[in-house]
């Protein structure tokens, strides 16, 4: 009989490499897709369609996104700088009102998670947050109204606080006290460390928030130097399709204009950072698979 299970399993195991290959396959296939494109003159795309394989080899879509280097530095730097602090202030306020939400000798807890759930529900409309941003708070042409929004998202506030719930078991929280470990002792020391796996699943989520983020500025920021990669590069694309219209109506052909090319550069430039980011934080998913496993 054991025997046989363990034929089965191997054939369960080779049906589960198989399936999943394929799917890496799958989900691979359209990023190589985009950076094969991204190497390929305008002309060619335009011409032959997208392919695996370049074509006719060119770098005019780089050339042409790196056209004004010293923009698209500046457009990355605003990026890095809101992705970094939003997301490290974001943690931070969204982890200790995860953790107190789900404290038991909290007397208000279901008042405020309610508060907060129900803002997922219903909001204010787009109207009044932006009155809210320009009038009162005065808060248009500055770096703080492209972090403020995300620090409190009320789905990740939830999520905290329902890992916290889960991974932070009542016994430590009560014998740290008992040893005379205070409440923000507790949170750091003891909260924070069990809730990594958490905090990095929040993060990314946070982290690709910000990073995504080009409607803020659309609405808030009128600076050029103020701009988000995603806005400036939004922006791009638009004075070249424009450019590219008018000059089909004067003779010039649209493959004179690398939109299809500069299209695929500027989706591997945003893209690109955001990748090399997940490796660094995989072991904390795997972790969370993990937490609960084992008793004691």
């Amino acid at each position: 009989m054991k025997i046989k299970d363990d034929q089965h399993m191997k054939w369960f195991r080779l049906i589960a490499f198989v399936v999943i290959i394929a799917a890496s396959i799958a989900c691979l296939f359209p990023f190589l897709l985009i950076i094969s494109a991204s190497v390929t003159k305008n002309e060619a795309i335009i011409r032959d369609g997208y392919n695996l394989i370049p074509t006719v080899f060119s770098l005019e879509g780089y050339q042409t996104v790196f056209r004004f280097p010293q923009q698209v530095l500046q457009a990355y730097g605003v990026t890095v700088l809101t992705t970094v602090v939003g997301t490290t202030l974001g943690l931070f306020f969204m982890t200790m009102a995860g953790y107190v939400l789900q404290r038991r000798d909290f007397k208000y807890r279901n008042f405020f998670s309610f508060m907060i759930y129900f803002t997922t529900l219903f909001g204010g409309g787009l109207v009044p947050w932006y009155i809210l941003m320009t009038k009162y708070l005065n808060l248009t042409d500055t770096i703080t109204v492209l972090i403020f929004p995300g620090l409190m998202t009320p789905f990740l506030i939830i999520l905290m606080k329902n890992f916290i719930r889960s991974a932070v078991p009542d016994e430590v929280v009560e014998s740290a006290k008992i040893d005379g470990a205070n409440d923000f002792t507790i949170y750091s020391r003891i909260v924070l460390h069990l809730s990594m796996p958490g905090i990095a699943t929040v993060g990314l989520f946070l982290a690709l928030q910000y990073w995504n983020d080009w409607f803020t500025s659309s609405l808030f920021i009128n600076d050029v130097t103020l701009y988000q990669l995603q806005y400036y590069l939004y922006n791009v694309i638009n004075a070249m399709s424009f450019v590219a219209q008018m000059g089909a109506g004067t003779g010039v052909s649209l493959g004179d204009m690398p939109t299809e090319s500069t299209k695929m550069a500027m989706a591997i430039i945003v893209t690109g950072p955001i990748l090399f980011l997940y490796p660094f934080i995989q072991r904390y998913f795997v972790k969370g698979l993990t937490i609960g496993a084992v008793k004691g």
